[in-house]
């Protein structure tokens, strides 16, 4: 954790809404304020920080989504299909330990921190290149064509303002134990969350999938954007 970053984020926050006294409503805070920016206050009051595995403020950038603990829980994410369909592609969990996968990017919360915030709606994008759908790789929450009606999350197009994209919403929250880590839920229309979980096809591909079991995990800062058209698990 590196707390000089994290004092000049709060300081950042404190001068800006200095800065724009007088100005107008905030209206994508989750606490009404008077200035274009939220107070540090008033942030701290609705979200907290997310820190990757060396302990600092994800602010940007891309981070693979890894199992917090190594081992039989498998590796970081994938896009693969499902069935004999090519497309849409599926958000998926690599088998092996050792394969960290495809990273993810942050985007579109409410607030006007830089800072990945918690416990507030973002959408979530795998960090690819291109993919044989050729179409963008947001998160979207859909349902299966099949009598249980699984909820998986898929990849599809950038959620558009104006648009109906609740689906396209998650949360990340942190484990209230005393190991480090988060998992992600998805929150429809401020309704009870449902966490993301990872659930095991007949073909023993793993998905994410709404569940009551979450997929709990940490993130690791990536290096690279991956250069694979996807990945099948």
């Amino acid at each position: 954790m590196n707390p000089i970053l994290n004092f000049l984020l709060a300081l950042t926050a404190v001068l800006a809404a200095t800065a724009n006294a007088g100005g107008p409503i905030c209206w994508d805070c989750e606490i009404p304020c008077p200035t274009l920016y939220c107070p540090i206050s008033t942030i701290l009051l609705t979200s907290h920080t997310i820190y990757d595995t060396d302990g600092d403020v994800i602010i940007g950038g891309s981070f693979y989504v890894l199992p917090r603990i190594w081992g039989a829980a498998g590796g970081g994410l994938s896009l693969a299909p499902r069935g004999d369909n090519q497309c849409p592609l599926f958000i998926g969990q690599e088998p092996s330990e050792v394969n960290k996968g495809i990273p993810v990017r942050f985007s579109n919360w409410r607030s006007r921190v830089r800072f990945v915030p918690e416990s507030m709606n973002l959408n979530i994008k795998m960090d690819v290149k291109a993919t044989v759908c050729v179409q963008s790789t947001y998160w979207w929450v859909t349902a299966a064509e099949s009598h249980f009606r699984t909820m998986f999350v898929t990849a599809g197009r950038k959620p558009e303002h104006g648009e109906d994209s609740a689906n396209s919403f998650f949360q990340i929250k942190k484990i209230e134990d005393n190991l480090s880590g988060y998992k992600i839920t998805f929150c429809p229309e401020d309704k009870e969350c449902i966490n993301v979980g990872i659930k095991v096809d007949r073909s023993g591909v793993r998905r994410l999938v709404l569940s009551s079991t979450p997929f709990e995990v940490v993130f690791e800062k990536a290096t690279y954007t991956s250069s694979k058209s996807m990945s099948i698990v």
